[in-house]
């Protein structure tokens, strides 16, 4: 699978909400014309394979993203494994996620890792070659493969998205990813900050850049909104996702691809009132406005 550089929109499937709404919310976002839903792998929440196996079969049309498996809690062969049945199963439906994982969340899992940039890029590495239909030995700093090769490998392998936030760790997600994966309290001009930094650093042209957009509408949407960006551990501030109405919300999206991003992923408040109404209203008010997100 080729990675769609859209401009696309999706959702993301934030893990504050229970297991038994991923069915509802995945027939939501594609019956609205949205292009992706993302789900998530964190800590004591959710599994990422088991999400994402669970939204394919669910839908039909759209893509699903997994942001992100955290590679100090998997071995590599399983990771492997697990990204090539899903891929051969709904072939092209898949973006696959690793990243080194919250190190806080690792310790207490008893994976955390003297280097986590080490591991991460021996992680990936062994994995693309593992898609690849490749036979792999290696004996690196934490990877070791001893003439592993998946019987069944994908006849095309996933994108391969890689998350970070500090330099050293977007500097190996353009490195070494299809595309890169930012966080969801980030200002649109540390969006295009972001890009201008990395852009000397993708080894090739058309690799993605996938924002997680904060998004609230409708009445209460902006003290929703402040209220959210510190649950994540930051302070709010001007630019950091959106609230509104249609026209602000696809005026925000714009602005984000203007600044580098090739998928914005709307990420609802913890406390959104309806959220199958506001998936609604992005893919069927917001989406049509989106000037420069062409419609798939």
């Amino acid at each position: 699978m080729t990675i769609d550089l859209g401009p696309t929109l999706g959702l993301a499937y934030v893990p504050t909400l229970p297991p038994e709404r991923l069915r509802e919310l995945a027939r939501a976002v594609e019956a609205s014309g949205l292009d992706e839903l993302w789900v998530w792998e964190d800590c004591f929440k959710q599994s990422g394979i088991a999400s994402a196996a669970a939204a394919l079969a669910w839908t039909e049309r759209i893509t699903v993203g997994i942001g992100l498996l955290p590679v100090p809690l998997r071995n590599v062969a399983l990771t492997a494994m697990e990204l090539a049945n899903l891929e051969r199963m709904f072939p092209g439906r898949l973006i696959a996620g690793v990243g080194h994982g919250v190190q806080p969340w690792m310790e207490q899992t008893g994976a955390r890792v003297a280097s986590p940039l080490t591991l991460l890029r021996e992680h990936t590495l062994a994995l693309r070659a593992l898609l690849a239909g490749e036979r792999v030995t290696t004996e690196g700093r934490y990877v070791r493969l001893a003439d592993v090769a998946l019987d069944w490998p994908p006849t095309a392998p996933p994108p391969l998205m890689l998350g970070g936030a500090g330099p050293k760790a977007l500097a190996l997600a353009a490195e070494l990813g299809d595309g890169v994966l930012l966080g969801a309290c980030i200002s649109e001009s540390a969006v295009a900050e972001i890009a201008q930094r990395i852009d000397p650093l993708r080894g090739r042209a058309g690799r993605a850049l996938v924002h997680s957009h904060l998004v609230a509408a409708g009445v209460g949407a902006q003290e929703r909104l402040e209220r959210e960006v510190p649950r994540w551990g930051a302070t709010y501030a001007s630019g950091i996702g959106v609230a509104g109405d249609a026209q602000t919300v696809a005026a925000s999206v714009d602005r984000l691809v203007a600044a580098g991003a090739t998928s914005v992923c709307f990420q609802p408040t913890e406390d959104e009132p309806d959220l199958l109404d506001l998936v609604r209203f992005l893919g069927e008010e917001v989406k049509p406005l989106v000037s420069l997100a062409g419609a798939r």
